[in-house]
């Protein structure tokens, strides 16, 4: 006969059931990776909005008491979810060029055309964290102060200390934080008319980094999660295509 175990999920009793503290954490790992793996696809298949916290954990496998011992609210779930893609994006990025590029940024606005369920989750969530004692307030906050820190990086390496018209790598990496995000709720809004892969490298184009354009919006390789990518393996969790694991801490883009 099933039970359920402490943190809400269901095992046959046993010598499987007795590990010890070691075993409990791992099992505690795994199971976190499974709710945002059914979160992700629920989101993709469903949208941001009728992805309940039921479904979510009857998708993993476990209770819905089991599922909030993990994330308590719904809006943890969800920045656990966007904290997973940042991981994925820049395990990606890393693996594929060595370091966070133009180009790369790019290829990722090409990969987030894909996944409209994630791309409204972040949107919605991040408009809802200006409000006051947000849950997700935080985490957006870290977010923005690394994801400027980081093109001001990428500005400085590709195009030196000046851009086109004078600006600064420093001055010019909130714009480009900017228009990722700008063009994402365009999108939502409108995806028959705005081409955001596109619309995207026309910017770069206008910081000079013209090679962003390429053959067109989607022509560089869609990161796939193939090539031998760090950390955990296998596909992104979204049911839109593969992604590379867990690996570093400074959050992705966009």
């Amino acid at each position: 006969m099933t039970a359920p175990d402490q943190d809400g999920s269901r095992h046959d009793g046993g010598a499987g059931g007795r590990r010890g503290g070691g075993g409990r954490e791992a099992r505690s790992a795994e199971r976190r990776e499974a709710i945002l793996q059914a979160a992700m696809e629920l989101i993709a298949e469903r949208g941001y909005r009728r992805t309940s916290l039921a479904a979510v954990a009857e998708r993993a496998g476990l209770t819905q008491q089991g599922l909030l011992h993990h994330f308590p609210t719904k809006e943890l779930l969800l920045v656990g979810v966007l904290e997973a893609r940042d991981r994925w994006d820049l395990a990606w990025s890393v693996a594929a060029s060595g370091a966070w590029r133009t180009d790369a940024l790019a290829q990722i606005v090409d990969y987030n055309a894909t996944r409209p369920g994630i791309v409204q989750t972040y949107t919605v969530l991040s408009a809802d964290s200006v409000t006051e004692d947000h849950p997700a307030r935080a985490f957006f906050e870290a977010r923005f102060r690394a994801v400027r820190a980081a093109m001001a990086e990428i500005l400085h390496a590709e195009c030196g200390n000046t851009l086109p018209g004078g600006l600064t790598p420093d001055r010019a990496a909130p714009l480009l934080a900017a228009v990722m995000d700008g063009l994402q709720l365009q999108w939502l809004l409108d995806p028959e008319e705005v081409d955001m892969p596109a619309a995207f490298r026309d910017f770069l184009a206008l910081l000079g980094r013209a090679e962003g354009r390429g053959d067109g919006a989607g022509s560089g390789a869609e990161p796939d999660g193939s090539g031998g990518m760090p950390g955990r393996s296998g596909e992104e969790p979204d049911g839109s295509g593969g992604k590379p694991g867990r690996s570093g801490e400074e959050p992705g883009v966009g």
